[in-house]
């Protein structure tokens, strides 16, 4: 029977922000918890409203032993008894951390939403959906509040965000007990979540329940209140775009009028700025050097400089602000394309590209330098070339992002971006050197697959030519 009571701020959030559309298949991120094995009962109902397909997928992390093992099978079976199509997946957490260097956490997120774009595009899935609610969305403000976030961090977890929708986002953690409790839905219990080692864990173990004494609603009013600070970001960069828009190209970065930054309210001219950075590639500064630069704006001196982290120069020239990188960063030019030997060496500038045929290991030892593709799915010619605008790379672990913002993150030099070497068919980027292969071309073990190893080349003098 449906309950409309629960259903109804769900069903109002779906329409709000067009989640759940008609024929399209949505696939549902199922851990086997309380929150997501609500979320599955309340979306079961809804089809039959919204008219939309539903699968799901489970990602075991492998982080708590025979619990992970329990908590895949449970899932299985209940979607197997209710006809739920479901893909499982797994990933050994920690191994994938000590590799990278990163955080438990931030690697099983990242494993995990990588997993689930995968399948996504493996089933035709059009939306992926989360069962983040009113309490996490509470967590993530307080987190992002006691790192010193600026408005955006305080917009809390969007309803959506490209393809993941989020339907519970506006219903709090005790609506979801008493739901589950009420309907006997069954669920298991994730042993991590008593983990205070865990800073969210502490926050929902002994901060929120002090602040709900102060007020029961507080999940509730702190979703409304991100939503009024979502609609005032979104104001402020609309806002902001139009600003930028007098900005204008110079030969190694863009200038604009000192006026249009010293007249604006500095909400927007820290936004101009920061759009102005992003558009030349450049690291994102500091507050304290964001405040520099509308400080030489504002200011009297028609000559002032700053030198920003990253070889980027901000610089005052009469009536204009340059935001630029230094001469001496100009970037190497592109080299032409050349075609792929599928045996053997291929060179492109100082980078060696080796492949051979052979059939993928049972143990695939793959990272940025080395990788196993899948035969089957190459075209042919391969080539290598500069990156291109519009290129995007989806590694392991990681979720898909344009090569542009890769290569930022990764601290690429931008003299040299144009000279690392992309290899690629006509479908498009297969792998970069230095950065890794596209996962869904990743051989299996057994298959046959070409062999491809990055290598830097001596070039004499030591120098990028």
């Amino acid at each position: 029977m449906m309950n409309t009571e629960f259903l109804a701020p769900i069903r109002a959030l779906c329409v709000e922000y067009g989640m759940l559309q008609r024929e399209k298949l949505v696939l549902l991120a199922l851990s086997g918890g309380r929150d997501s094995m609500a979320l599955l009962s309340a979306l079961m109902q809804l089809r039959k409203i919204f008219g939309f397909s539903l699968c799901a997928a489970h990602f075991n992390h492998k982080l708590r032993g025979e619990e992970s093992q329990r908590d895949a099978a449970f899932v299985k079976e209940y979607c197997d008894t209710h006809h739920i199509p479901i893909y499982l997946g797994e990933g050994d957490v920690r191994a994938e951390a000590l590799r990278t260097q990163r955080g438990i956490e931030e690697t099983a997120r990242n494993l995990r939403y990588a997993f689930l774009e995968d399948v996504a595009a493996q089933c035709g899935a059009h939306q992926i959906a989360t069962a983040h609610h009113a309490d996490d969305n509470l967590e993530t403000l307080l987190l992002h509040l006691v790192r010193g976030s600026g408005l955006r961090g305080l917009t809390g977890i969007p309803p959506v965000r490209g393809n993941l929708i989020r339907p519970l986002l506006t219903t709090p953690r005790a609506a979801i007990d008493l739901y589950v409790k009420e309907n006997g839905i069954p669920f298991v219990e994730d042993s991590s979540n008593q983990d205070s080692s865990l800073a969210r864990n502490r926050l929902r173990q002994a901060v929120i329940p002090v602040l709900q004494e102060l007020n029961p609603n507080l999940p509730q009013l702190s979703a409304t209140a991100m939503r009024t600070l979502r609609q005032d970001e979104a104001y402020l960069e609309a806002q902001a775009a139009t600003l930028f828009r007098k900005a204008k190209r110079a030969e190694d970065g863009l200038v604009i009028e000192v006026s249009v930054l010293s007249s604006a309210p500095r909400a927007l001219g820290s936004r101009v700025v920061r759009r102005m950075l992003e558009e030349i590639e450049a690291p994102m500064p500091s507050w304290v050097h964001l405040n520099g630069i509308l400080a030489i704006a504002s200011g009297s001196d028609p000559a002032a400089s700053l030198h920003l982290p990253g070889g980027v120069l901000v610089q005052r020239v009469y009536g204009d602000l340059l935001i630029a990188w230094d001469f001496a960063n100009e970037p190497l030019p592109p080299l032409e394309p050349v075609v792929v030997a599928r045996e053997g060496e291929t060179i492109y500038g100082t980078w060696k590209l080796f492949c051979r045929s052979v059939i993928a290991p049972s143990e695939l030892q793959q990272d940025g330098m080395h990788a196993y593709l899948s035969l089957a799915k190459l075209g042919t010619p391969c080539y290598l070339r500069a990156r291109q605008t519009g290129d995007e790379l989806a590694l392991s672990g990681r979720r898909k992002k344009s090569l542009k913002k890769l290569m930022i993150e990764e601290k690429i030099p931008r003299r040299l971006r144009e000279r690392i070497p992309v290899l690629a068919d006509d479908n498009g980027l297969l792998a970069v050197a230095g950065l890794g292969a596209n996962r869904s071309l990743l051989a299996k073990p057994g298959e046959e697959s070409i062999e491809i190893t990055w290598i830097p080349r001596e070039t004499g003098n030591g120098k990028e030519t």
